[in-house]
């Protein structure tokens, strides 16, 4: 993209209040998250549920100086303004100008599941045959679409487009920005198949994207699917691949006992090697081979591609690191636009110092000099303390970056010189092409070494909050819990991911747990959930908000604020018993309580309840009775006091139950985790939290001898037994040891046999395909899940997570 203001206002109808020459090659669409302000224009998307106009200030303390908006804001000076109808149609005007000016020849990736991995493996195989261009992670959707189409640039002559919808009427206006010539449909499942009132309407609305592509390429297993592309495309060009021999494109030969892998394509044989037999890679690699076929890659040169095809890591990891540190570990890939994906993720950290590892970036076809200039140009704004230039061709442009910059041959030199260990309290970024293995500075730089590791994915927490809040109306505020350590997960990483993505109030128990937060830098609004009398000071020095549950603690903190010399009316919440009989006022005691706090200088930010069954469809006419209680002595209440607080009583489960009584705002905790008592409702949410650790040892035990403490197990045959670095002292409970519990190896479960020790524990893997020493061991996440785990031990999750031990090594990902 590269257009004046004056351009991009003629191609969109929109209105120019400002310079029209200045030139836009970047659109920022979210403020908390710009890498670079260079010809840079902030859109200020709108939607039903939120408006970016509120965050047009803090792209402008940004830098930036050119905004894309519905409406003028005079007080901002020295801003350009292009005013728009419509913000989200303004970006598909210009993004379907840009893309039919491009002359490039287009792929569109459409389905339910695989399309980000394909989009990839396709970028992998042709960026050498053709200067290409592909969305950024998964950028499919009706913003996400138009941004990547706006990043196609003259010099680019293919496009790998993804292309996602979530519910009916959507396809029909991303269609009209992108018409791909060829148009890839991976399979068809569940994601998102809820919105829709049948399978063949979800089809019937994927294949719209296909309506003026020349090549339709589709997984033809799905007898509906085939059905329907032949009916619907009959004059286009057909092909279908999959494991049924009716395809065009299927897998000839058997795939559990041959070496290679043999596809026939048309006619044509394919042989190569497959490490990965499951059905969706070998899924995967019949709709790229369909695809490289149709862009006339000769046979041998597609065998030598699949040969080259590296495993898509679409993931950053954030590691506690030694002497204070944060390490950002994205040594997985490296190109231009995951670099740009990398600061965005070190944005979001409030460290002030921070230094980044850098490699040569391999496998791009473009000048190098322009390359690094750009590299640089981006690494420059982000104002690092250090850089440390790792390969020949980087080192050679060491003098464009203006940090304090050191330069190395090889990650070896760089590990020999100590210049990592000295730095403190920092954030490092270590992001490098895979052959540099900067992974290797990960494992020195990292505090905890264990092998036993909780991966905790920040981005399906995001979803999971995002999935509650589109049930809510648009005013509904939303508080997160993140007491008890966030459920085991890590309260201040958690916290400060939901800070930056505007949580309205988090939640703890305990005065300490928020004076940590504060003590880190979090400044959201934080409720103490359990105030205790000997923490009154703390919370007021720390600016934290208690719950007021009876008049003793009314009186004792309000003695606290009076001696604390505290000036304002200091914020408190009330908490009403409503029939869980745990803590709280009661209807009773209303009138008293009114009186007494009129006579106080304190302001009900909220009151409040807790529902005890809401997760209980048999308890529903107990739940239905508290959230009566609670509106009829809240609203007595807000009379007495004569001014509204916000009021909230809806926990995970009463916002997906009783969305009809979310008031001003909701409390999420379980549910932001991905976990649902709603079947329906679970399948809308991702997995979190992956406990993992590795293989240590295996070992044969022979017919009658015994494994572990006490002998509780004995081998009747030769049993393969391994050993694996984790046991209750890591937060396993000895309970599900002797066959109770499993673990998951290769995608199956494995017994634990046994007793479970303090360190490790012991799995017969008798019956695991290909199973060796190192592999990685499952203890939950998809299988077993976090729920059938808290089944083997007799508890639910939240004690399974709050269980999970300090010295277990967190993780954060965003993928």
């Amino acid at each position: 993209m590269n257009y004046t203001v004056q351009h991009i206002a003629e191609i969109t109808n929109a209105q120019v209040i400002g310079d029209g020459n200045l030139l836009i090659k970047n659109i920022a669409y979210d403020s908390r998250i710009i890498y670079s302000t260079r010809n840079t224009a902030f859109i200020a998307i709108n939607t039903h549920k939120n408006s970016g106009e509120k965050f047009i200030e803090s792209a402008m303390d940004r830098g930036i100086n050119v905004i894309i908006s519905e409406h003028h804001y005079p007080e901002f000076e020295n801003i350009t303004w292009i005013i728009v109808e419509n913000s989200v149609e303004f970006l598909h005007k210009l993004a379907k100008y840009h893309f039919e000016h491009s002359h490039l020849q287009s792929i569109g990736i459409t389905g339910s599941n695989g399309k980000t991995i394909l989009k990839e493996w396709l970028y992998q195989c042709l960026w050498n045959e053709f200067p290409t261009v592909k969305s950024p992670k998964s950028f499919n959707s009706q913003i996400g679409l138009p941004l990547s189409l706006l990043q196609i640039n003259s010099s680019h002559q293919l496009g790998i487009f993804e292309v996602g919808i979530s519910k009916p009427d959507e396809m029909e206006k991303l269609e009209n920005i992108f018409h791909p010539q060829i148009g890839l449909l991976t399979h068809i499942g569940t994601a998102h198949a809820a919105n829709f009132s049948s399978e063949e309407e979800l089809i019937d609305e994927k294949i719209i994207l296909f309506k003026n592509s020349e090549v339709i390429i589709y997984n033809g297993d799905n007898s509906l699917v085939d059905q329907k592309i032949k009916k619907s495309y009959s004059d286009k060009k057909l092909i279908a691949y999959g494991f049924k021999k009716e395809n065009q494109v299927f897998i000839k030969n058997n795939i559990s006992k041959d070496d290679n892998i043999i596809v026939e394509y048309l006619g044509e044989e394919i042989s190569f090697p497959v490490h990965q037999r499951d059905e969706a890679t070998l899924t995967n690699a019949m709709a790229l081979i369909s695809v490289l076929k149709e862009l006339n890659i000769g046979n041998k040169k597609i065998v030598e591609k699949i040969n080259l095809l590296k495993a898509v890591e679409m993931r950053l990891e954030a590691i506690e690191g030694i002497k204070g540190n944060i390490v950002i570990n994205d040594s997985f890939n490296l190109d231009l636009d995951s670099l740009k994906t990398a600061l965005q993720f070190l944005n979001e950290y409030n460290k002030p110092k921070k230094s980044l590892v850098l490699t040569d970036i391999v496998g791009v076809n473009s000048n190098a000099k322009e390359l690094y200039e750009e590299v640089s140009e981006l690494v420059n704004e982000q104002h690092f303390d250090s850089v440390f230039l790792i390969g020949d061709e980087i080192s050679k442009f060491s003098e464009l970056f203006k940090a304090k910059t050191y330069t190395f041959i090889d990650t070896k030199e760089l590990i020999e010189s100590k210049y990592l260990t000295e730095i403190e309290n920092q954030i490092i970024l270590l992001k490098g092409a895979r052959k540099f293995e900067i992974e290797k500075l990960k494992d020195i730089l990292e505090l905890r070494k264990h092998d036993t590791v909780l991966e905790v994915n920040l981005n399906a927490i995001l979803h999971n909050i995002n999935y509650h809040k589109s049930l809510l109306k648009p005013g509904t505020k939303m508080m997160a819990m993140v007491k008890a350590n966030a459920y085991g997960l890590g309260s201040f990483e958690v916290s400060e991911f939901l800070q930056h993505h505007h949580i309205d109030y988090l939640g703890v128990a305990y005065a300490d747990e928020g004076v940590e937060l504060r003590k880190k830098g979090i400044t959201t609004p934080i409720i103490v959930m359990n105030p205790e009398q000997h923490s009154y000071q703390t919370i007021i020095e720390y600016n934290l908000e208690p719950e007021i549950y009876s008049f003793r603690v009314l009186e004792l903190f309000y003695e606290a604020v009076q001696k604390s010399g505290y000036d304002k009316k200091y914020p408190i919440h009330i908490k009403l018993e409503t029939g869980m009989h745990r803590l709280g006022f009661k209807d009773f005691e209303l009138d008293q309580l009114s009186e007494t706090l009129r006579r106080k200088n304190v302001k009900v930010q909220s009151m409040f309840s807790h529902l005890s069954s809401s997760d209980m469809p048999e308890e529903k006419e107990f739940t239905l009775k508290q959230l009566e209680v609670f509106e009829k002595n809240s609203s007595c209440l807000i009379e007495k006091l004569g001014y509204t607080p916000i009021r909230h009583i809806l926990n995970s489960a009463g916002i997906t139950s009783y969305k009809d009584h979310q008031h001003d705002m909701v409390r999420i905790g379980i549910g932001m985790l991905g976990e649902s008592a709603d079947p329906e409702i679970q399948k809308q949410l991702r997995s979190v939290v992956s406990f993992k650790t590795v293989i240590s040892q295996i070992s044969t035990v022979e017919n009658g001898e015994s494994v572990g403490y006490s002998r509780r197990y004995k081998a009747d045959h030769p049993t393969r037994i391994a050993t694996i670095p984790v046991g209750y002292a890591d937060g396993i409970p000895r309970l599900i040891g002797n066959q109770v519990g499993n673990v998951g190896i290769n995608k199956t479960l494995a017994p634990i046999v046994g007793n479970i020790c303090m360190d490790m524990m012991m799995i017969n893997v008798d019956y695991i395909p290909n199973v060796k020493e190192g592999d990685t061991v499952t203890v939950f996440n998809a299988k077993p899940s976090l729920k059938e785990f808290a089944g083997y031990c007799k508890t639910i999750t939240y004690e399974v997570l709050t269980s999970i031990s300090p010295r277990v090594k967190r993780i954060y990902i965003k993928d």
